[in-house]
């Protein structure tokens, strides 16, 4: 149930038809893990922790540098050289101090990814290597959890959605990371944002679409982009969707 305060904070969530109170409690209720608290992650962040989103986890052993804050929208001058993850947490805690935020200053690994993503139905993917997503991806798989997934390169950006431990409409099998991207390339093939540049809107774009395809798992609201590979061109203002299906 909603407090008389949270009823007042998510009064626009309430009146939208199509939401309401069942949703918004869905989020109350709901268990997030965000993996990266940089540019894709500050949008990620900002809008699931104002949604009202019940727990938000954040992991990150990184630390705020002067270049991050052209694009790292929850960091600010006073938080450099303090951990994303903790910096994060303030953030979002200045947002909404009604949710819980657990910072985890730490870096992902086969190791501790079962500990960390354990408890949580929802991943969030803002981290830039793909050797990672690709982890990320097959251990969210391991825990039965649904991954939202986004990458940017310069001016351009996409998102998708893994759950292959469902089912579709059909009843088949949901496609997984390794079907939409049956080869890992290596990382080095790959340029990181320092080697090519990034617009700093490019990741709020990619970002916010991750906050949004988030709210939509968590409330069953609307067709989550499963099977789908959204595809953003800033440069002349395009969207374009790419399909693809199990491979196995």
């Amino acid at each position: 149930m909603l407090s008389k305060q949270e009823a007042q904070r998510y009064s626009r969530h309430l009146i939208l038809k199509g939401f309401g109170a069942v949703a918004q409690n869905k989020l109350k209720a709901a268990r997030v893990l965000v993996v990266g608290a940089g540019g894709l992650g500050s949008p990620v962040i900002a809008y699931l922790a104002a949604a009202g989103v019940g727990h938000i986890s954040i992991v990150d052993d990184d630390r705020v540098e002067l270049s991050n804050l052209q694009r790292q929208i929850i960091h600010g001058h006073t938080d450099i050289g303090q951990a994303k993850a903790l910096s994060g947490a303030q953030f979002a805690t200045g947002i909404n101090n009604e949710i819980n935020i657990e910072p985890i200053v730490s870096r992902l690994g086969e190791e501790n990814a079962p500990k960390i993503l354990g408890g949580h139905g929802v991943i969030i993917d803002g981290t830039d290597r793909f050797s990672t997503r690709a982890m990320i991806a097959e251990q969210s798989a391991r825990t039965k959890s649904i991954l939202v997934s986004g990458a940017v390169s310069m001016f351009d950006g996409q998102v998708s959605v893994f759950a292959p431990h469902l089912v579709d409409e059909c009843g088949k099998a949901n496609p997984g990371f390794s079907c939409l991207y049956p080869q890992t390339p290596d990382d080095s093939d790959l340029p990181a944002c320092e080697a090519n540049g990034i617009l700093g809107v490019t990741t709020g774009i990619i970002g916010t679409l991750m906050a949004m395809e988030a709210i939509k798992v968590i409330t069953g609201i609307g067709t989550p982009l499963i099977g789908r590979l959204l595809l953003y061109d800033g440069r002349n203002a395009r969207f374009t969707e790419l399909k693809y299906t199990r491979k196995n």
